[in-house]
């Protein structure tokens, strides 16, 4: 029985330990060619352990840029990702939240109906709505602007579905308790739900903010200036550089690990509230 156990256990780590292997390699393997010379991997050799240009390449990346390449300084590019990753996730929470809390809270006229025409809108691929967004963005002249990279992608309708289940999950009891209270919609939203649904906010911000980092298909409509590109618009212009014979790779590499740091940095500093927010273990 105890022999039994014992390999099981060791089954499901090694099943673990391949798994780490096989995610980590590729990453690993990106980390070797950013610390090496471009020129390294045109001869078709490739090493497994970093080079000596790991200052050098990653000093060049973010701060020089590479104008033989199209790259301006990750850095400024790192920023702007940044700032529309955080305005994105901060508003999608905002007013999806509030959205949500009034759907579930409030006896109003095609309450149902209201809801379902926001479910609806996940039905509709990105590429349908993409031109009259862009349409509607063009006219009010936000062209060129962070308001143009965020506020047009603002709105969610799954983290509206996502709250709006955490707050039918609330008791009915509660609710009344704060109606005789003498608590309005306001102060129970203040008092009782935020903090009831703080975990649930740190799983949704984690994966909206991984959305907002990797957006490309519409920073590349509404930007036109360098000065608001974003990391992974910089990644796929120094691609297409090297993919035509320009020895760049380690520059596309060590902009590739850039780009990775900030959405782990978020991953690792919420993770026990992402957790917790999965399972609600606060209901």
């Amino acid at each position: 029985m105890v022999g039994g156990r014992l390999g099981s256990r060791l089954l499901v780590h090694a099943i673990l330990i391949v798994g780490i292997a096989v995610m980590l390699t590729p990453i690993w393997l990106a980390f070797v060619v950013s610390t090496r010379p471009g020129s390294d991997f045109m001869t078709g050799d490739f090493p497994l352990w970093p080079g000596p240009d790991f200052v050098k390449n990653y000093r060049t990346a973010l701060i020089d840029g590479q104008p033989g390449a199209g790259l301006q300084p990750v850095g400024h590019m790192l920023w702007n990702s940044l700032v529309m990753a955080l305005v994105i996730a901060a508003g999608k929470i905002a007013i999806s939240f509030i959205s949500a809390f009034a759907i579930a809270w409030f006896r109003f006229p095609f309450r149902v109906a209201a809801f379902w025409i926001i479910f609806i809108t996940l039905m509709l691929p990105v590429e349908v709505r993409i031109l009259p967004t862009f349409a509607v963005t063009a006219s009010l002249g936000l062209l060129n602007s962070y308001a143009g990279l965020t506020i047009p992608i603002i709105a969610s309708a799954t983290a509206t579905f996502l709250f709006r289940q955490v707050f039918m999950t609330i008791p009915d009891e509660l609710t009344e308790a704060a109606r005789i209270d003498g608590a309005g919609p306001l102060r129970f939203l203040v008092d009782m739900v935020v903090p009831l649904s703080r975990t649930n906010v740190a799983a949704l911000f984690i994966i909206l903010f991984i959305y907002g980092w990797n957006q490309y298909l519409w920073p590349l409509l509404v930007t036109t200036e360098p000065g608001y590109e974003t990391v992974v618009m910089g990644i796929q212009r120094l691609a297409q550089s090297a993919s035509e014979g320009s020895p760049y790779w380690h520059l596309v590499m060590t902009t590739a690990i850039l780009a990775m740091l900030p959405p782990i940095a978020i991953v690792l500093s919420m993770r026990k509230l992402f957790v917790r927010g999965l399972v609600e273990t606060e209901k």
